[in-house]
């Protein structure tokens, strides 16, 4: 458990940092097997640079395609969605990558 007392989740392998992300995973792997959404992505990386300078990289929970738009998601708790860091950088994904981060409780 870590200090947000999230419990990481093994799901086919692939360990998750929290229950809820775990959960979120199944749910989009079977809308993606019912031809709901393709190509599901963990763990996508969004490098951060400003002024050609690398200054930090936000990693989502995941991607896919949803009726032919890119949804980008983050599986966060109500205590995590506060964390300072954690907000620039969804303002900063924005800014860079004219992308909206779809936060998931």
């Amino acid at each position: 458990m870590n200090k947000y007392h999230a419990a990481r989740t093994e799901v086919d392998g692939i360990v998750f940092a929290s229950k809820a992300e775990a959960a979120r995973y199944c749910e989009l792997k079977l809308l993606q097997g019912a031809g709901e959404i393709t190509g599901l992505e963990l763990q996508p990386k969004f490098p951060l640079i400003v002024n050609g300078k690398k200054v930090a990289t936000y990693i989502a929970d995941f991607r896919y395609t949803e009726r032919g738009e890119v949804v980008v998601e983050d599986v966060k708790s109500v205590a995590t969605r506060k964390i300072a860091v954690y907000r620039l950088k969804i303002k900063l994904v924005q800014a860079i990558y004219g992308i909206e981060i779809c936060e998931v409780c």
